[in-house]
């Protein structure tokens, strides 16, 4: 059997790089590139984040990701003990007719279903909804959730507005660059560029847009766009509980915490990340359970807790994080690449009876 970690070792000394600029250039850590080639899955903190690193790694030496990961799952199959029970008793033949019957029908049954939920999907959106479509043009209307669809020129996005209103954008170009109409102007955001858009003339960053896929010779084609509202459908101004609030002595890291905004209360705040290349990210929003998800280039990611979120980075640096409270924006700081960081972002109490919104990296 042909060794992944072999392939891309070898690939990458044809290529004349070494460890550490292909470290710097891919923003993965050198002992973790090392793994791979050793095959070597205990530096690893769990096969997630392997997984991940070797699709990266693979497609930054322009090898194959699918065939790479091929290489891998058939070694972990090999490797794997053969599970009890794998052989049964040889059954009569005139078992097979029981068995081949029931499968038939369920297969088919199976493919009735899928059908319908293919038709159903066409009219349906996955974090917009769509309010009219035609043969020209459609509508959609968006949430604080992140939109992601084909568009096409014509095609309109209604944002609600806290007085029931509505902001109505319209896709003015599809043809080498996204442009979209708003209240404020025209915007053209580029091929794989992630732009943050005033569309009210406030001053204020109300959406970011990216745009994945867009023709420069077929504008039919429409383009594939990324959507994240910067504030959702209202910005929330609900009272924090007091006894909800830690107090400032209560912090518990070797690492100074970070104030980024003070206020006579505490109230839910929103926090926007954009990722610009390959990233493990596991949020806690409050003290609900953490949520672990992989996120790609131009990938979007929102959460609005009560009083705090905690939040896990494999890859520190691809990753844009922007704290909005009070209809104030903040940008943190972005990390070196490779480095795994995990912070609280949460309101305190202090001593001089103030309410503060801080972050804290934790050791």
């Amino acid at each position: 059997m042909e060794s992944y970690g072999e392939l891309l070792k070898t690939t990458r000394e044809a290529k004349e790089l070494d460890l550490d600029r292909a470290s710097r250039e891919i923003s993965i850590e050198k002992r973790y590139l090392a793994g791979l080639e050793a095959e070597d899955n205990a530096v690893f903190p769990g096969e997630a984040y392997m997984v991940g690193f070797l699709k990266n790694y693979a497609d930054y030496l322009e090898l194959d990701s699918e065939f790479i990961l091929k290489l891998y799952r058939n070694k972990q199959i090999q490797e794997s003990p053969l599970p009890q029970g794998l052989y049964e008793p040889h059954k009569p033949r005139y078992f097979l007719p029981a068995i081949i019957i029931p499968s038939v029908l369920l297969v088919a049954v199976v493919a009735v279903v899928l059908t319908l939920l293919v038709l159903k999907k066409k009219n349906n959106i996955e974090d917009g909804v769509v309010v009219s479509s035609g043969v020209k043009n459609r509508q959609y209307e968006l949430s604080d959730k992140k939109f992601t669809q084909r568009v096409y020129k014509g095609d309109q996005l209604f944002i609600p507005t806290e007085n029931d209103g509505k902001i109505i954008l319209t896709v003015r170009d599809t043809l080498s660059a996204f442009g979209i109409d708003t209240p404020s102007g025209v915007f053209y955001i580029e091929l794989a560029e992630e732009s943050e858009l005033d569309i009210n003339g406030d001053n204020a960053s109300d959406m970011i847009v990216y745009v994945s896929d867009i023709s420069s010779t077929d504008e039919s084609r429409g383009a594939e766009v990324s959507i994240l509202l910067r504030h959702g459908l209202a910005v929330d101004t609900t009272v924090v509980a007091a006894e909800e609030i830690p107090f400032a002595s209560e912090v518990k890291s070797s690492h100074p915490y970070k104030v980024i905004h003070e206020d006579n209360r505490a109230y839910p705040f929103t926090i926007n990340a954009s990722f610009r290349g390959p990233c493990l990210f596991r949020d806690r929003v409050d003290n609900s359970q953490s949520v672990e998800s992989y996120f790609a280039r131009g990938d979007l990611f929102t959460a609005t807790p009560r009083n705090g979120i905690r939040l896990w980075m494999s890859n520190f640096n691809t990753v844009k994080i922007t704290i909005i409270a009070d209809s104030k924006s903040f940008d943190l700081d972005i990390g070196t690449a490779g480095q795994i960081f995990v912070e609280d972002i949460k309101w305190i109490k202090d001593t001089d009876g103030k309410y503060k919104l801080v972050v804290i990296e934790l050791d």
